[in-house]
């Protein structure tokens, strides 16, 4: 599990370092992680290193010093000005400084550009001529290696602005909100965390952290000797409909693959067409430890009905698409909401773009007002609890973007309610158990073709 924490955390940690102890050389410290990144990045040729006059522009000027004990590099100073002593240190060091038309030209020769430009309370966006060598950088196809993070990106949002675009990111203490929600996650490349000896605590009710792939690893439940199909976990599921036939297929093939003990299925799908594709589903009611509603239900009347239905079993539940407008009065402990950014919206009387914006906070609100845990669906998948803690699911590819992979979904997570895990955790392992297996399986593999990769990516994950 790795935290996520906000630029003004960064800051407060960093002063009650230096409150600690004055002379401490934070910046030494980051710029020397800095120049050992560079050098696994590049081993050999010129640096061009980019930077800003604040710290983050420190940070890049000591690492320029680093590197050019053995190797050329040059500086440019892209708001014409730099952090005195880091400059200096370039200077000695022997580093050449340029303007940008020079800069612009170095390019060409550059093995790596380091961009410390700008840092962690920095205004998103930049100035013309530095987002004009952001854009000559990506076109040169010369790898990128930001500080803290790509100048141009606010640290605590997810949105894109015109940014320098990076293959590493090498930030400190811990992740922030742009290196891990997207579409500003993908800007940064893979990202480097590094200690500097900044402690950084959190309110445990109100953090944000990312689950990883060693969290689904241990959190994913194991039958043993003792097991059985009820032990394992039945689910019972009611989806489908006379329009969206598929989907009550689709969240039978995530619960069987994701190792259901037991798959009842209760919906409005002939059972025929069920079981001609899977034999092993039992049709009706019956003892579960479980339920998948909502998914494939389209705009039928009776929604109340039968979301109300189920809340009479006492089991928790998942709750999918169409059901999600019929949440019965009450806290709903123990339930798992899965809406995408639109049902979302529409569950709060919001935008969709609000959503999009504050992804954090909107599943957080109703997480809270529900009881519920809350997926929030996309290309960053957010759980939140009644509590205020958020996870964020391992993240996967793009290729899932495709109708039915919510369906899929839901289906995996009923699986874990019925194995047995919390709402909230049966939300992270199963929303990054489909990307991981979509990572595993690069393509357009549509989601039923995936649902069939899970048992193996399962089973090596496990073993």
């Amino acid at each position: 599990m790795r935290q996520v924490i906000t630029a003004q955390q960064m800051r407060d940690a960093e002063q009650r370092v230096f409150d600690a102890e004055p002379d401490v050389d934070l910046m030494g410290r980051a710029a020397r992680a800095v120049a050992k990144i560079a050098e696994g990045v590049a081993p050999s040729g010129p640096v061009l290193v980019a930077v800003g006059p604040g710290n983050n522009g420190g940070d890049g000027l000591f690492a320029a010093a680093h590197l050019a004990d053995h190797r050329p590099v040059t500086v440019w100073l892209a708001m014409g000005k730099g952090h005195e002593a880091g400059l200096a240190a370039a200077r000695a060091a022997g580093c050449h400084v340029v303007d940008a038309v020079a800069a612009a030209a170095a390019l060409g020769d550059a093995a790596l550009v380091i961009d410390a430009v700008t840092g962690l309370g920095s205004r998103p966006e930049l100035p013309t001529t530095t987002a004009t060598f952001a854009e000559a950088c990506e076109a040169s196809a010369v790898p990128v290696l930001s500080v803290d993070l790509p100048s141009g990106l606010d640290a605590d949002s997810g949105q894109v602005h015109d940014s320098f675009r990076a293959q590493h990111t090498v930030t400190f203490a811990a992740l922030k909100a742009c290196h891990v929600q997207e579409p500003a996650a993908s800007r940064c490349g893979q990202v480097h965390v590094v200690d500097i000896g900044v402690p950084v605590p959190q309110d445990e009710g109100q953090a944000v952290r990312q689950a990883d792939e060693a969290d689904v690893a241990r959190w994913w439940p194991r039958p043993d000797a003792t097991s059985d199909k009820y032990s394992r976990g039945v689910v019972m599921l009611d989806t489908g409909s006379e329009h969206y036939q598929g989907a009550a297929l689709l969240t039978v093939a995530g619960a069987l693959n994701a190792g259901a003990g037991m798959v009842r299925y209760t919906g409005r799908v002939h059972s025929g067409l069920v079981l001609s594709r899977f034999p092993s589903v039992v049709v009706g009611e019956g003892r579960a430890q479980a339920m998948v509603l909502g998914s494939g239900w389209g705009d039928t009347d009776g929604a109340e009905g039968r979301v109300a239905n189920a809340r009479l079993h006492g089991l928790p539940a998942v709750v999918d698409a169409n059901a999600l407008y019929a949440l019965p009065q009450g806290r709903l402990d123990g339930w798992l909401l899965t809406p995408h950014a639109g049902e979302l919206s529409r569950m709060l009387g919001c935008s969709r773009s609000h959503v999009q914006t504050e992804p954090v906070s909107c599943a957080r609100e109703v997480a809270r007002t529900t009881g519920a845990a809350v997926l929030l669906k996309g290309a960053t998948q957010y759980v939140a609890e009644p509590s205020g803690r958020v996870t964020i699911a391992v993240p996967g590819p793009n290729w899932t973007a495709q109708a039915g992979s919510g369906d899929v979904l839901a289906g995996i997570c009923g699986t874990l309610l019925a194995a047995g895990l919390p709402a909230w955790r049966a939300g992270v392992v199963g929303a990054s158990i489909q990307a991981m297996t979509a990572a595993r399986n690069p393509g357009p593999y549509p989601p039923d073709a995936l649902a069939a990769r899970l048992p193996e990516v399962i089973g090596s994950l496990l073993a």
